[in-house]
């Protein structure tokens, strides 16, 4: 199975911590060169000084607000003119929970621009390096929400969505050219995202945190959360030559509780 990403730069987004950090851990011990790209950074220059380096690997960090879509793309220039990107990991942080009902209209709009216009922004810079290689993955971290949407979060259910639409379409409109689309949906997954849920759930129903991680955990087969590295092996897989034929889907990493056959 060819896995090797020698030569090749990926740039990974979220990557001060959880699933990000974890993806950019992977790709790098395939072989990439890895530039890292959060807000913070400290967390990112921790992340990129201890990533394996092997065979020529150079890899950066680049400090942004995905949110702030305008800096993303002149920090994109900055990425591109030095090496085009090969594989783009598209992993942002979700949106607080909450019903949709309750969420007011800007909830929405700051969520669709942190996620679908930076992810188009992302994507428009980095097709020219794609399309002049004829080598591209784009492998965007969402939810398993996209197939049964998550009770308690609205507007992530919305905007997550409208991502893996987006998705679908691009893996059609670019497939030609050497480039694969593709979406993984991680399940309940060890990650400060995961603690941030506990509480929330836990301040609103009267439960301890415990209470309602055992509950998470009761519709769970494998009756435990995921490492992010286990998401991150399976993003890293899609980036490989190994996956040149996998495009256009959407793949649940969430032990089995996704109950839906598609």
């Amino acid at each position: 199975m060819l896995l090797d990403l020698s030569g090749r730069h990926a740039l990974v987004c979220g990557a001060s911590q959880g699933i990000g950090r974890a993806s950019a851990i992977e790709l790098a011990e395939l072989g990439a060169s890895v530039t890292v790209l959060a807000r913070s950074p400290d967390a990112l220059k921790a992340v990129a000084d201890a990533l394996p380096h092997r065979h020529g690997q150079r890899h950066r960090w680049f400090a942004v607000d995905m949110q702030q879509t305008d800096n993303l793309r002149l920090a994109l220039a900055d990425i591109v003119a030095d090496q085009p990107i090969d594989i783009l990991v598209n992993n942002t942080g979700g949106p607080p929970a909450g019903p949709a009902y309750a969420a007011d209209t800007e909830a929405f709009e700051t969520a669709f621009r942190q996620h679908l216009l930076a992810g188009q922004t992302l994507v428009q810079a980095l097709l020219p390096g794609m399309k002049a290689s004829g080598y591209g993955r784009i492998v965007n971290v969402i939810s398993t929400s996209v197939k049964e949407p998550v009770a308690g979060l609205g507007v992530s259910n919305t905007v997550r969505a409208a991502v893996a639409a987006w998705a679908k379409t691009l893996a059609g409109e670019l497939a030609a050219d050497g480039i694969t689309v593709n979406n993984v949906l991680p399940g309940y997954t060890r990650t400060a995202r995961l603690d941030s849920l506990l509480a929330a759930q836990a301040r609103s129903s009267g439960r301890s945190e415990d209470e309602v991680a055992q509950a998470m955990l009761s519709t769970v087969p494998a009756r435990r959360f995921a490492e992010a590295a286990e998401v991150a092996s399976v993003v890293a897989f899609l980036c490989t030559p190994a996956a040149a034929y996998v495009n256009g889907v959407s793949i649940a990493v969430d032990g089995g509780r996704t109950r839906s056959l598609s």
